[in-house]
Parts: C-alpha cells; sequence; structure tokens
C-alpha cells in the first residue's frame, strides 16, 4: 500500500498517519524526520543537506528523493509507505513519480484530508499548551475549565508565537499556491481520494480506511507480490492411450478388453459431443431470444401501411366534412334569415290589426 497524504497546515493529516501506520503496520515517512535523522547521523546526504541549510538556502530536491529511496530499502517499508510532508509542489510530484517507477514501487493513492479555511483558522489559532506539563487545548474545540489554566496541573496556558492570525495566514496562502495544484495534478492520474477532516478523530481514520479498502484491493496492498506457480501440464487423452486393447489378463478373456475399449471410446466421443450440443444449446437459446425481435421487424411494416391507410382515407374525407360544415352553416344562417323575416311580418300585422281596431272604435263614437 503506497499512499501519498496531501492536507493543509492544521488538517489532522499527521494523526491519521501515526492511526494508518499501527493498522497496516507500515511506516510513515516524513521529509523532516529523515532530514533530522540523516542531518544527527552525519551520512553523505544528511551532510549536504545541512551545507544548504547552514548557507540559510533550501534542501533540494535531489537530496530529499536520495533520502526516501534510502528509506524506501529498508524491510519495514517492503508492503509500503505513507507519505507525509512531500511532495509540495508539482515538479517534486514528478521527479517523485520518476524515482518510483524506476524501483517498480509506483504510488496508488493520494489522500487529502479536506478541511474548510474557516475551521483551519480556529483549529491553528485557537491552540494552546501548558507551560508546565505540555497538555494542549483549543480554545474553540476543547477548552480548558478555567480560561488559561491546565486543568490537569493548573499551570499557565501558552500560545505558539506562530500561531497568531497573520503567521497562520501566510502559511495557509503558501499552501494554497505551491501545494493545492497537487490536487488535480494527482486527479488526472485518477488517484485522488477526498476525505472530509471534521468530525471525530475515529470517524474520520474510519472513512480513510473506507476509501483505502475501496481503492487499493486488501490483498495486494498488504502482501507482498507473489509471482504466480505455472499451470499444470495437460493430462494425455485417454483415447490416445487405449487405442490399442490391454491383454487379457487372467479370468477376464477378450470380450473384456474389448468392453474397456469401446467404453473408452464411447466416453472420448461424448466429450467430443459435449461441445457441440453446448453450442445447440446457445444457438437455441439466442434464436429463443431474437424471436420476439423478429416478429416485432415483420410486424411494423404492416402497422405502419395501415397507418398511412387510414392517414389518406381520413385526408380524403377532410373536404367532405368541410363542405358539410359549410353547407350546415348556410342553412342555420338561411333558418336565422326566416325566423328573423316572420318575426317582423308578424310584428307588421299586428301594428295593422291594432290600427284597424282603433279606426273601428273611432267611427262607433261618431255614430253615437
Amino acid at each position: 500500500m503506497r499512499i501519498v497524504l496531501l492536507g493543509a497546515p492544521g488538517s489532522g493529516k499527521g494523526t491519521q498517519a501515526k492511526l494508518l501506520v499501527e493498522k497496516y503496520k507500515i511506516p510513515q515517512i516524513s521529509t523532516g524526520d529523515l532530514l533530522r535523522a540523516a542531518v544527527s547521523a552525519g551520512t553523505e546526504l544528511g551532510r549536504r543537506a545541512k551545507a544548504a541549510m547552514d548557507a540559510g538556502q533550501l534542501v533540494s530536491d535531489d537530496i530529499v528523493l536520495g533520502m526516501i529511496q534510502d528509506r524506501l530499502s529498508q524491510p519495514d517499508a517492503k508492503n509500503g509507505f505513507i507519505l507525509d510532508g512531500f511532495p509540495r509542489s508539482n515538479p517534486q510530484a514528478q521527479a517523485l513519480d520518476s524515482m518510483l517507477a524506476r524501483l517498480g514501487q509506483p504510488l496508488q493513492l493520494a489522500l487529502l484530508v479536506d478541511v474548510d479555511t474557516s475551521e483551519l483558522m480556529k483549529r491553528l489559532t485557537g491552540r494552546r499548551t501548558c507551560k508546565n506539563c505540555g497538555q494542549m487545548y483549543n480554545v474553540y474545540f476543547s477548552p480548558p475549565k478555567v480560561s488559561g489554566k491546565c486543568d490537569k496541573c493548573s499551570g499557565e496556558l501558552m500560545q505558539r508565537s506562530d500561531d497568531n492570525e497573520a503567521t497562520i495566514g501566510k502559511r495557509l496562502e503558501v499552501y494554497e499556491q505551491q501545494t493545492a495544484p497537487l490536487i488535480s495534478y494527482y486527479r488526472m492520474q485518477n488517484k485522488l481520494r477526498r476525505v472530509a477532516g471534521v468530525g471525530s478523530m475515529q470517524d474520520i481514520a474510519r472513512e480513510i480506511a473506507n476509501v483505502i479498502e475501496q481503492h487499493i484491493h486488501p490483498l495486494s496492498a498488504l502482501k507482498p507480490a507473489v509471482t504466480p506457480a505455472a499451470p499444470p501440464a495437460a493430462k494425455p487423452r485417454l483415447v490416445a492411450q487405449n487405442k490399442t486393447a490391454p491383454a487379457p489378463q487372467a479370468g477376464t478373456g477378450t470380450a473384456a478388453g474389448a468392453r474397456v475399449t469401446l467404453a473408452t471410446h464411447a466416453g472420448a466421443g461424448a466429450k467430443k459431443a459435449a461441445p457441440k450440443k453446448k453450442v445447440a444449446t446457445k444457438k437455441k437459446a439466442v434464436a429463443k431470444k431474437a424471436a420476439p425481435k423478429k416478429a416485432a421487424a415483420k410486424a411494423a411494416p404492416k402497422k405502419k401501411a395501415a397507418a398511412k391507410k387510414k392517414a389518406v382515407a381520413k385526408k380524403k374525407a377532410a373536404p367532405k366534412t368541410a363542405v358539410r360544415a359549410v353547407a350546415k352553416k348556410k342553412a342555420a344562417t338561411k333558418k336565422k334569415v326566416l325566423v328573423k323575416k316572420k318575426a317582423v311580418v308578424k310584428k307588421k300585422t299586428a301594428v295593422k290589426k291594432a290600427a284597424t281596431k282603433k279606426v273601428v272604435r273611432k267611427g262607433a263614437r261618431g255614430r253615437r
């Protein structure tokens, strides 16, 4: 299992690396630890690193990669390793890939412990340490019972000089500029996996273990590769062995030998027939599966023709329907006109009758 851990300062990747070491029994390789050990031991690479640091220069990638290569040659790194703190930039990642390819140990997973920037600021600026016993607190997440005093020894709590907001802001800015592009680099290789670094330490560890089990097969991750054994030689066919009937044994006679030969040939014939039978069964299954499609294909033209015929008939009937509608409309209009005329005539007649009655009445009055 070969993993590189990514994450901003304060993301908790160092803590998770230690839990992975315990779980999978593989070493955590921190470049800071490697540099300190090499300088302390006075190795060739350690002397070169010390010279660079004494001159106020950064230790070159070649020196760091040489130390990583030496570390990977140790027995405890046989089943894998966890890289923490390196690479920090795309050029370093490319150089690391080239070196691991030469060793035949390419990275399998780039695991990003992802935490929001506002959360990181609280984690880092809120850290407090007891001057007496070294107990750690956080004023936001795990504050002491009494502000400024240690719960264990009542010692004074202090804040590290580099845990102020300005310094941490710069550190996070450097991370975004230099290290964050690694996320895209490993995503392009389909090796990047994200784990939310928020919640309890155990919950995050469980989530990381799930990602590892899904992305890296447990057997290939935790055991050295084993060369597969050569396949066993094929057994000679029985037919070839029994072409000639065996010599008759005492008390069996020639008929028994003939039966053995016939039985062998029958077995061979059955073996030959088996593949043919299998092929025939397969063909039958394919034909059965294809039958509905064929039936549908045959029915499709008829269905299409019927639909076309119906459409043509509908089109032909359309003018007649239109003519009928026009005739109906005309008849309705004519009827309306007649009704109107009748009403007018009726009205006129009524007026005339009324006028006649009036005249008759006047005449009658005159006579009196």
